[in-house]
């Protein structure tokens, strides 16, 4: 009842007021009949707040996002269940949905009359432009009697999670050398393996089968040995994002940050679909497996969050890197370079890793006068070089290039003495 009471409305407090003043003319001048209107007049907000407190606990709520997984620009529904638990029909109910900024407004739905343990759906969809994982929540009804004398807000305290992970765009099936390495005890020596005299072997072991002795290096070490179990052969990457602050330019879901992202989304999805056993490097914010049987949402979940960050260096990168790899394919999805940030890439082709590098112009994000892009396009090409001369596979990328059609270049075993004599006579006019 006191809840009621400090929610009634503006037209409730008006029928007090007028009940009050009722009561004190019907006292002064004696009139009855006054004093039954002043009885009137403040029985029936009482009786709304009354009406309104008793079923504002009676109110069961359930929210569902359909899907909880949407790539930028999509759509996503969400479906309201609101149920009456009490035997009382409500009033009319203001259905109100908390929504972050990104996903637009709050929507506002109005049911007119639930009643006793009667249930009703409303629905309404959202869109982000923006990656992320958004709360979708808590619902705030307000409930009002039919007169609307008295008005309560009560919030349902569940919330979802919507992620909006970044856009993936169909690659075309590219051969790429240099994905295949070794797994298993003799990954080393299973390649070397051409024969029964040649066969990679071992010491036997408690519970091995007795079908895999190999019976001449037995007699030739005096000790029982087996076959090993040679694993086969598969393919794997790991694609490294840079995430340096001012290697990109742009902003919101124009920057070339974004344009890195998506592109790395596609990749990461494109192999994974090809069979490849996948690493995500994104610096400080953290790596990610994807083996066999792995899902795609747990690379677009993480891709979804990540971030640019001011602390990351093109050194750090590199030991993300080095840490767990052991050759392989490695695509490098880079912003701006400098030529010194270049040549310390060339470390990663250590064991033999075939490296294919992504080298966004950022600049071409911005627009810059005649004179500060010539210098923009020649630091961009003295990086490039650097990279080429180191072993990279470099596929320049624009404003307005495409993922899908630059994704061919990836395959190709080397870029070209033409792109290399034009990127050296490049940098040689621009020395003299």
């Amino acid at each position: 009842m006191r809840a009621g009471l400090r929610g009634l409305t503006t037209r409730g407090r008006s029928f007090l007021a007028a009940a009050l003043a009722a009561a004190i003319s019907a006292g002064i001048l004696g009139e009855k009949d006054l004093l039954r209107v002043a009885v009137l007049l403040a029985v029936l907000p009482l009786l709304a707040a009354l009406y309104v407190g008793r079923s504002r606990y009676k109110l069961a709520c359930h929210r569902s996002l359909e899907p909880h997984r949407v790539p930028v620009g999509a759509s996503a529904r969400v479906v309201l269940r609101l149920q009456n638990m009490s035997r009382l029909p409500t009033g009319t109910l203001l259905l109100e949905d908390r929504l972050p900024y990104a996903l637009g407004s709050r929507p506002r739905v109005v049911l007119e009359r639930l009643g006793a343990h009667q249930a009703s759906s409303v629905a309404y969809t959202v869109r982000a432009d923006v990656r992320g994982r958004y709360e979708v929540g808590p619902l705030v009804v307000r409930m009002t009697d039919p007169f609307g004398l008295c008005e309560l807000r009560r919030a349902f305290p569940g919330t979802d999670r919507l992620t909006v992970v970044p856009q993936v765009v169909p690659l075309p099936s590219v051969r790429l050398a240099g994905a295949y390495t070794g797994s298993g005890e003799s990954r080393a020596r299973s390649v070397a393996v051409h024969g029964e005299d040649d066969a990679a072997t071992r010491e036997y072991r408690r519970g091995d089968d007795l079908r895999r002795v190999h019976w001449k290096s037995t007699a030739r070490t005096g000790e029982l040995m087996v076959r090993r179990e040679e694993q086969p052969w598969e393919s794997r990457a790991t694609v490294l994002l840079d995430t340096r602050a001012y290697g990109h330019r742009g902003d919101g879901p124009t920057a070339s940050f974004e344009w890195a992202v998506s592109a790395a989304a596609s990749i990461t999805v494109h192999l994974r679909q090809a069979g490849y056993k996948l690493r995500l490097v994104t610096g400080s914010a953290g790596d990610v497996d994807a083996g066999e049987g792995a899902g795609d949402g747990l690379l677009l979940d993480h891709l979804a969050e990540v971030r640019l960050d001011q602390r990351v260096e093109i050194t750090a990168l590199i030991q993300h890197v080095r840490q767990r790899t052991d050759g392989g394919l490695i695509i490098g999805l880079f912003g701006s370079l400098s030529t010194a940030e270049a040549e310390l890439l060339a470390g990663l082709r250590a064991n033999g890793a075939t490296c294919v590098c992504f080298l966004l112009d950022s600049s071409a994000w911005l627009n810059l006068p005649a004179q500060a892009r010539a210098e923009a396009d020649q630091a961009h090409d003295t990086a490039a070089l650097a990279l080429l001369q180191s072993g990279w596979r470099v596929i320049g990328v624009g404003h307005d290039d495409r993922l899908p059609a630059l994704w061919p270049q990836a395959g190709r075993g080397s870029q070209g003495f033409a792109l290399r004599a034009a990127m050296a006579e490049t940098v040689a006019s621009t020395v003299r």
